[in-house]
């Protein structure tokens, strides 16, 4: 708590603030200091602080369920004023540390806990807070962070048998530009979502789904992601999301049973 009182203390003098510390702890041990010192008090007056959360997702996985960020996407984006970023590669999270002061208000970045490889061609629009990294025809797999690594993989075997789906990455949680991501979407008969948090509980798949509803979109929409519990298993990463049923070979079979002709599950 006193790392976002500090934070918000030096930034109430003039100075841009880095906080820093694992995931997990940074949003949810001082919740009650991000929502008054940043989200309330920088509708205020301009206040730049960004909270950088280190452990996205299962990153930490060895270290069980206590050090694991399931739920920042969704307690983070609950709070106006504060824009929440989740970068999938580390040329995306360099390039947010270095245009962060020029972005308004405080923010919040996601990171994850280990080096991934790259996925970015080039540099971010971090204004309209999404890339298109593959073009398809039959369904939008839109995912954040670590998955989007699993959303590119995933296509790519499934290119190889000759179906296109299309691949959205998005890196802005809370204020992307949410008409060109719905005419995006238009082309798309089904969009689905794919995060490595909790579904149903205001992550990205609420920012998705929340998006299609208020267009009128007819696209029919699938959340992908864990369901609410926690597992107390110690393994990889690679482990616990077989599973939460969200390794490569399960999504990839669930993409193929919504490609279906017979599939009418939203």
């Amino acid at each position: 708590a006193n790392l976002i009182n500090i934070a918000t203390g030096l930034a109430l003098e003039g100075f841009t603030v880095y906080a820093y510390a694992i995931a997990p702890f940074l949003t949810m041990r001082c919740y009650e200091q991000i929502r008054v010192n940043l989200a309330l008090l920088s509708q205020i007056k301009p206040i730049y602080v960004s909270l950088v959360g280190v452990g996205a997702g299962c990153s930490y996985d060895l270290s069980g369920p206590s050090h694991q960020a399931l739920e920042d996407k969704a307690i983070m984006r609950v709070l106006p004023n504060l824009r929440v970023l989740s970068p999938a590669d580390s040329r995306g999270a360099r390039q947010m540390a270095e245009q962060a002061p020029s972005l308004p208000g405080p923010k919040y970045v996601r990171l994850d806990g280990k080096l991934t490889d790259l996925v970015y061609p080039g540099a971010l629009n971090l204004e309209r807070g999404f890339e298109v990294l593959r073009s398809g025809e039959r369904l939008c797999l839109v995912a954040t962070g670590y998955m989007t690594h699993s959303a590119l993989k995933v296509a790519s075997k499934l290119e190889a048998e000759g179906i296109a789906i299309g691949v959205v990455d998005m890196h802005n949680l809370s204020s992307p530009d949410l008409g060109a991501l719905a005419q995006h979407f238009s082309a798309f008969p089904r969009v689905a979502s794919l995060e490595e948090g909790f579904i149903g509980r205001g992550g990205l798949d609420a920012l998705i789904l929340n998006l299609l509803n208020d267009r009128g979109s007819p696209t029919k929409f699938t959340a992908l992601g864990m369901k609410s519990h926690y597992l107390f298993q110690s393994g990889q990463r690679k482990t616990l999301l077989s599973h939460y049923g969200i390794d490569e070979d399960s999504i990839y079979q669930r993409i193929k049973q919504l490609l279906a002709p017979s599939s009418t599950s939203l």
